[in-house]
């Protein structure tokens, strides 16, 4: 038989602690944001005299991609003083994705719900917020109530868009990013452990070695494709968070 033994899905999960109530996940996110903060205090040294160059070159993309491809899409210029906010999702969320595709680490911290759960309820409270500030009182009949619903159906209408808006909407921005990370991150061992049990078979099942390159084939696919999936996810996020804040603003909130 091959000495393949897949490990239970706790342990796939579950890190022990570094100290007590800090583990492999926690660490990741830290250093995540560590790396965040550290580009943008060396981009923000390099003299713009200079030209763009290294750090301050890829701070430039970042903040072009994020204004160009998010702010103004969704929100138009009136969005622009949201970029740092979005930057700041965009980045964390993808360095906390990308360590699942690296050699030891092998973990993306998004793959535990604690970390996508809290982004997720930040958003929430963020858009509330807003559209308290920007619509007053009227918001919530606004997003309980959109126009032109007639009065017998409000009760209903009502519930309805109060279950999909305040409780699904962080629900969904959780689990979106959580199981695409974990189903990577699963698929990822499952074929790194098949490779693994191939490749150190038995003497007299010699002849399973060969058959080793097509799980690995598949693990090099996989790897490369989730290098992809760690950006759409930080991407995706991004975006939602952008229209949520731009739907709390309210259509009289002109554009500057």
């Amino acid at each position: 038989m091959l000495g393949l033994e897949f490990p239970p899905i706790n342990g796939i999960l579950r890190w022990q602690d570094i100290f007590p109530t800090f583990n492999k996940i926690a660490l990741i996110a830290v250093v995540a944001a560590l790396i965040g903060i550290l580009l943008f205090l060396l981009a923000n040294r390099q003299s713009a005299m200079r030209g763009p160059t290294g750090s301050r070159n890829l701070a430039e993309t970042i903040v072009e991609f994020i204004e160009n491809g998010i702010v103004m899409q969704t929100m138009g210029k009136r969005g622009l003083g949201w970029t740092p906010l979005l930057i700041s999702l965009f980045v964390f969320i993808f360095l906390c994705n990308i360590p699942g595709i690296m050699p030891l680490i092998q973990m993306p911290a998004t793959a535990r719900i604690a970390i996508p759960l809290s982004l997720s309820l930040m958003v929430w409270v963020i858009y509330i917020g807003v559209g308290i500030k920007h619509q007053g009182a009227g918001y919530f009949g606004h997003l309980l109530w959109p126009p032109g619903v007639p009065t017998a159906l409000k009760p209903l209408v009502g519930f309805i868009e109060f279950i999909s808006t305040i409780v699904v909407t962080p629900f969904s921005l959780t689990v979106r990013l959580t199981a695409n990370m974990l189903a990577g991150h699963i698929l990822l061992v499952t074929f790194a452990l098949l490779t693994e049990a191939l490749l150190l078979a038995e003497t007299n099942q010699i002849f399973f070695i060969p058959l080793s390159i097509f799980p690995f084939a598949m693990l090099t696919f996989l790897t490369g494709f989730e290098i992809l999936v760690a950006f759409l996810q930080a991407y995706i996020f991004t975006i939602l968070t952008a229209v949520y804040i731009n739907n709390s603003l309210g259509s009289h909130d002109e554009a500057h």
